[in-house]
């Protein structure tokens, strides 16, 4: 039977099959490490010039040519960090309603409007924070965010509309409906049969979503999430239009306006003249793509962990 197998392995259609699936790949891995490359190579002068510092200094200056992303660093993780305290726990809660509470005659509806909210383009989205968002922000939900809560170091400081705050809330309405529909979608795939044990147990809904749907689908969750974090660290345009574009001292009151990478490249790319000036904003792209690398690997070895997890706690099946 062993000779058997390695003629059907070796049959024309497998082997040509095969070496298609596997050029896919190679020229995936080739996208990215020739993306890896450009963005290194046009990076050394930069990186030779400052070095370590041009992660610590606070100063992007094209007129004396010192150049750092310190406070875009830190705007962008800020922003990305608030976008997921909020998003998740609201798109988990939206997904539960969908799949177990929600009537039946509005849950396609409900659904189909949540995906359309994720293909709003992004400047959309920035125009509704800068147009909306940042005005409301400075005549009122800052100045009440402040009267009553401003003892904390978040809601220190001068109301302005444009800062972490508005491009945290824009962020978060983005991401939002990518969470919600990923999560939805994983949901409805726990088996029957596990629900329907946990109620002949006399298992509340709560519980069996708790102790069945949750369990199942939590790697997919996971996913979910981590492709909502890197929309939120790589998003743009509606964060440059509301974030206040300043490389201010990093601090944690959110009314304070800042940076980004992203909005860093968008608002000087047009601008940059060969040298330094162009080299530092493609250094900044390096940091970024470096950012969301390490993001990725770390969710897949989370996800992994999980998995292994699970599977041990069923005894070593699938």
């Amino acid at each position: 039977m062993g000779w058997q197998r390695i003629l059907r392995v070796q049959r024309p259609g497998d082997l040509f099959f095969r070496g298609i699936t596997l050029l896919f790949v190679l020229i995936v891995l080739g996208l990215v490490a020739g993306t890896a490359w450009i963005l290194i190579s046009n990076s050394l002068p930069t990186i030779r010039r400052f070095g370590f510092s041009f992660l610590t200094n606070k100063a992007f200056d094209p007129v004396h040519d010192v150049y750092g992303v310190l406070p875009a660093i830190f705007g962008t993780l800020m922003t990305s960090a608030f976008a997921l305290i909020f998003a998740v726990p609201l798109g988990l809660g939206a997904a539960i309603f969908l799949v177990d509470f929600c009537p039946r005659s509005l849950r396609l509806v409900l659904a189909f409007l949540i995906d359309l909210l994720a293909a709003i383009p992004s400047v959309i989205y920035g125009l509704w924070g800068f147009l909306v968002l940042a005005p409301w922000l400075h005549n009122a939900g800052e100045p009440w965010l402040q009267q009553h809560l401003g003892f904390l170091p978040l809601f220190a400081g001068q109301p302005e509309g444009v800062g972490y705050l508005g491009a945290g809330i824009v962020l978060t309405m983005m991401i939002l409906p990518l969470i919600i529909s990923v999560s939805r979608e994983v949901m409805l795939v726990t088996p029957i049969a596990q629900r329907e044990a946990l109620l002949a147990l006399g298992a509340t809904r709560w519980e069996v979503i708790r102790h069945a749907v949750l369990p199942f689908a939590r790697v997919g969750i996971l996913g979910g999430v981590i492709l909502a974090l890197g929309r939120a660290l790589g998003e743009t345009m509606a964060v440059t239009m509301i974030i206040g574009n300043q490389a201010n001292e990093p601090s944690l009151s959110l009314f304070t306006p800042g940076y980004t990478l992203a909005s860093v490249i968008a608002n000087q790319f047009g601008e940059a003249t060969p040298g330094l000036f162009l080299s530092a904003i493609i250094e900044a792209g390096l940091i970024l793509f470096i950012i969301t690398l390490i993001t990725n690997i770390l969710a897949r070895w989370l996800i992994a962990s999980l998995q292994r997890q699970a599977q041990g706690s069923r005894g070593g099946r699938p």
